[in-house]
């Protein structure tokens, strides 16, 4: 009787052994909570779910000494940039820099620089991300809404920036963006710079623009254009760069 006994708990055991248990998973992304306004803008842009599904961009800056080329990594925001005079980049880790004696740029300053102004609206999605209604920006009659966008502490090479972007109403296409530059203070600045967006282009589901425009700008109103840039060869992709893409040229050195 023992026997039997012991063999019937040695059946409850492996029985429960057996029996499949319940797993839960957990979603540990962080969430955001957009403005819906800029969930609007976002949409109306490609969304934010496509912006996030490709992994690598590409695009020609057009200059009269020869167009700059531009190639991002938009997962990690690796780059690296072709110019007539140098070539330049971050590998994840190192910005590096290799320059003719022509070369008078900031290498760290100018790494991702025209690619964030290129990449909006979508990079103002980005975590570490404040979002507070902004005065609206009159333009010709015509007034644009807009959220002003702060950053936590150490967020970025430049925490202490403050971007601006405007949009059409109606559209819930952006039109404006408002920027202040601190990396050299260091400080907040009180003067903000503008662009205006207003010819956009759909690049594999995704409106990016094919031209940007500094606006001159005195006491918050806009005045008057003041330089425009061009874009050409513009190519996002799912299909990311191999990681040789970004590493240092052997004649580069290491930016501090």
């Amino acid at each position: 009787m023992k026997q039997f006994f012991f063999f019937l708990a040695l059946l409850l055991i492996a029985s429960c052994k057996n029996t499949p248990t319940e797993t839960t998973t957990v979603d540990i992304t962080p969430k955001i909570d957009y403005p819906i306004d800029l969930v609007k803008v976002f949409d109306n842009h490609g969304g934010l779910d496509k912006w996030k599904s490709m992994n690598a961009l590409s695009y020609e800056i057009i200059k009269e000494d020869g167009n700059e080329k531009q190639f991002v990594d938009l997962q990690n925001r690796r780059e690296r940039i072709e110019a007539s005079n140098f070539t330049s980049g971050y590998d994840g880790k190192e910005y590096w820099v290799e320059a003719d004696t022509s070369y008078k740029g900031n290498t760290k300053f100018y790494t991702n620089l025209m690619f964030y102004f290129y990449a909006m609206p979508f990079v103002l999605a980005d975590e570490g991300i404040v979002y507070t209604k902004a005065e609206p920006i009159e333009f010709e009659d015509k007034s644009y809404p807009g959220y002003r966008i702060s950053y936590g502490d150490g967020v970025g090479v430049s925490p202490e920036d403050e971007y601006f972007i405007h949009y059409d109403a109606e559209t819930n296409e952006m039109a404006w963006l408002g920027y202040t530059v601190t990396f050299y203070s260091g400080k907040k600045s009180e003067k903000v710079k503008y662009i205006r967006y207003n010819d956009w282009n759909n690049f594999n589901g995704v409106k990016l623009p094919n031209s940007m425009t500094w606006f001159k700008a005195e006491e918050g109103k806009l005045i008057e254009p003041r330089n425009t840039r061009n874009f050409d060869n513009v190519v996002i992709s799912e299909t990311a760069f191999p990681d040789t893409k970004f590493e240092k040229t052997s004649g580069a050195k290491v930016v501090d």
